[in-house]
C-alpha cells in the first residue's frame, strides 16, 4: 500500500478566478442601467419584429460560449488596459451622434460595442483575444438589416419575372407589381428574404465557429450561409407564383405562401448544415499549464480602477447628451413662396391627385400648394413640405416609417417605380429621388391616377437625397448647438396614362430651376426663427 508521501499528483488546470469577474459584471449592469432606454428599444424591436426574434437567443449563446472557454481563460493572463479607453470613447461618440440624430441602429450598435469593450478595458487584450468570437457574436443582438429590404425586394422581383418568362408565362411588370394570366402578384417586404438572410448568417456563423478550426473554412461557410438564403428566397418566390398559377390560385395564397417559404427555407438550411458537417474539424487542444507559468496577475484593485474609469466616461457622455437634447421650445412658422419666373402659386390640388397625402408622420409644420405657369401649358406642379424641429425617436425626419405612401393594410396609393435624377437649381445641379405613384381608380374612371414625384431632404440649408448624410448632418448640427431643423420637400405632377415620364420630369425640372432656390430661402428663414441662443 502506497503512503501519502509517495502518491503521484496530476496537474490540473487552475480554476478561473470568478471573484475578479465582479468589476466587469457590475460595469455591464451599470451600462444597461445608464443606457436602459437604448437597451429597451433594442428588446422592443426583438419583440415586435419577426425578422429579429432570433436576437433573444444571442445573450444566452454568448454566455455559453464564454463558459466553454473557462479553462482557457484560466490560463490567460489578465491585465487591465487603460488604452482601451480610446475605443470606449469612440463608442461613446457614436452613441452621442446616434442619440442626437435619433438613429436606433447607431445607439444600439454603440451600446453593444461598449459591453464588448468592457473585456479589454477591465481584463486586458489577451482575454479579449481569447473571447474574440463570443464578443463579436454579441453584435447579432443589434437589430440591423432592414435597410436591405428595398434592394432585396427588387432582386426578388427581377429573378421571379425572369424565371416566369423562361417558363413561357407572359408577364407585365411595373415596379414590384407584376401581372400574369392567372392573376396579380406583388413583392412585399416579407418576400424580400431579409429575415432568412439574417437568420442564416447568425446560425451559419455559429456553426462554422463550432465545427471548424481553420479561418479559411469558417469564412467559406459564412459566405455560403449568406449566399444560400438569397438564392433560396428567389427560388421560393418563383415556386410560390408557379404553384398559385398552376393551381388556379387555390394554393400558395394568403398565409400559405409564408408557411411554404419557411418550410422550404428550413430544408435548404438543413441541407447546408449536413454538407458542412462532412468537413468538420476536431476542437483545438487545451494549452498546457506552462502557458500560465511566470505570469503575475495584477491586484484586484486594478480591475476596479479600470471599471471606475469607464463609469466616469459613461456618466459624462449621458450628461453631455442631456444638455444638447434640450428642446428649443419654438414652433416653426412655415410660409412657402408665391412663385417666381412666371409661376403662380395657389391652393393645394383638388383634382384626383388631391387625395394623396405623403406618409411623413409627426411633422412640426407642413405647407402644401400648387403652382401653374401659363407659359408651360398651365400644367400643375404641387409642392408639399414637411418640417421637423426638436426631433426625437417619436418625431424625426429620416426614418423607415416615413415614406411617400403611408404603410397601411389597404393603401389608396402605391409606389410603382423608384429611381433618381438630377435637378437644376439657381446654385447648380442637385440629386433628386424620383417615383411614380399609382392610385386606385375611381368607379367609372377612364384611367388610373398616376403621379410623378421628386423628393429632397433639406437639412441645415442644404439639399440631399441621402438618408445617411441627412442623419449625420442633423447630428453634427445638434452637437454644435445649431438645432436640428430639417424638412422633406416633395414636388409632384399628374401623369398621363401612357406611362411616359419625360414630359412630367421636364415640367418638374423647369419648376425646380425657377423656384427651388426660393423654397430653400423660405426654409432657411423658418430655421432662423427657431435658432438656439
Amino acid at each position: 500500500m502506497n503512503s501519502p508521501a509517495t502518491t503521484s499528483s496530476i496537474p490540473t488546470a487552475p480554476s478561473f478566478p470568478w471573484l475578479r469577474v465582479a468589476p466587469g459584471f457590475l460595469l455591464v449592469l451599470l451600462l444597461l442601467l445608464l443606457f436602459r432606454e437604448t437597451a429597451t428599444a433594442m428588446v422592443n424591436i426583438w419583440v415586435r419584429s419577426e425578422t429579429f426574434t432570433h436576437a433573444f437567443l444571442v445573450p444566452p449563446i454568448v454566455i455559453w460560449l464564454i463558459w466553454r472557454r473557462s479553462e482557457r481563460l484560466a490560463l490567460t493572463p489578465a491585465k487591465p488596459s487603460l488604452w482601451a479607453l480610446l475605443p470606449v470613447a469612440a463608442a461613446c461618440l457614436l452613441w452621442v451622434l446616434g442619440e442626437l440624430a435619433s438613429v436606433n441602429a447607431a445607439t444600439q450598435f454603440a451600446l453593444v460595442a461598449l459591453i464588448v469593450l468592457v473585456v479589454p478595458t477591465v481584463y486586458g487584450w489577451a482575454v479579449a483575444r481569447e473571447l474574440t468570437f463570443p464578443l463579436l457574436f454579441l453584435f447579432f443582438a443589434v437589430p440591423v438589416g432592414e435597410f436591405l429590404v428595398p434592394q432585396m425586394m427588387e432582386w426578388t422581383a427581377d429573378f421571379t419575372v425572369a424565371a416566369l418568362q423562361l417558363s413561357g408565362i407572359p408577364v407585365y411588370r411595373e415596379g414590384l407589381q407584376f401581372v400574369i394570366p392567372s392573376g396579380n402578384w406583388s413583392v412585399v417586404e416579407a418576400c424580400s428574404g431579409v429575415r432568412y438572410l439574417i437568420a442564416s448568417f447568425m446560425v451559419g456563423t455559429l456553426f462554422g465557429y463550432l465545427n471548424f478550426n481553420s479561418a479559411k473554412r469558417r469564412w467559406l461557410f459564412v459566405l455560403v450561409s449568406l449566399g444560400v438564403p438569397v438564392l433560396a428566397n428567389w427560388l421560393r418566390a418563383y415556386l410560390i407564383v408557379m404553384i398559385g398559377h398552376l393551381s388556379g390560385n387555390t394554393l400558395a395564397a394568403g398565409v400559405d405562401h409564408i408557411i411554404y417559404g419557411w418550410v422550404f427555407f428550413g430544408i435548404v438550411i438543413g441541407v447546408m448544415f449536413l454538407v458542412g458537417a462532412r468537413w468538420a474539424e476536431p476542437e483545438a487542444p487545451l494549452p498546457t499549464l506552462a502557458a500560465r507559468a511566470g505570469v503575475v496577475s495584477p491586484s484586484a484593485a486594478a480591475y476596479w480602477v479600470s471599471a471606475a474609469a469607464v463609469s466616469v466616461l459613461l456618466v459624462a457622455t449621458l450628461a453631455g447628451v442631456w444638455k444638447l437634447n434640450q428642446p428649443s421650445g419654438t414652433v416653426p412658422s412655415l410660409v412657402m413662396p408665391g412663385g417666381a419666373n412666371g409661376w403662380v402659386g395657389g391652393a393645394p390640388p383638388t383634382q384626383a391627385s388631391g387625395d394623396w397625402v405623403p406618409g411623413f408622420q409627426n411633422t412640426s409644420a407642413t405647407a402644401h400648394q400648387t403652382y401653374r405657369s401659363p407659359g408651360k401649358g398651365d400644367a400643375p406642379v404641387s409642392l408639399w413640405v414637411g418640417y421637423y424641429r426638436d426631433q426625437s425617436y417619436t418625431r424625426k425626419l429620416v426614418t423607415s416609417t416615413n415614406a411617400l405612401v403611408e404603410v397601411v393594410p389597404e393603401p389608396t396609393w402605391v409606389q410603382a417605380v423608384a429611381g433618381g435624377a438630377q435637378a437644376d437649381t439657381a446654385s447648380g445641379k442637385v440629386a433628386v429621388r424620383t417615383a411614380i405613384l399609382r392610385g386606385s381608380a375611381a368607379p367609372g374612371a377612364a384611367a388610373t391616377p398616376r403621379l410623378r414625384v421628386w423628393q429632397f431632404y433639406w437639412v441645415g440649408g442644404q439639399l440631399t437625397t441621402s438618408d445617411a448624410r441627412a442623419k449625420l448632418r442633423l447630428a453634427l448640427m445638434k452637437l454644435s448647438g445649431q438645432g436640428d431643423d430639417g424638412a422633406v420637400v416633395l414636388l409632384y405632377t399628374p401623369m398621363a396614362d401612357d406611362k411616359q415620364t419625360s414630359e412630367p420630369d421636364s415640367l418638374l425640372a423647369d419648376f425646380s430651376r425657377d423656384n427651388l432656390g426660393a423654397v430653400v430661402a423660405a426654409l432657411n428663414a423658418t430655421r432662423a426663427t427657431g435658432a438656439k441662443r
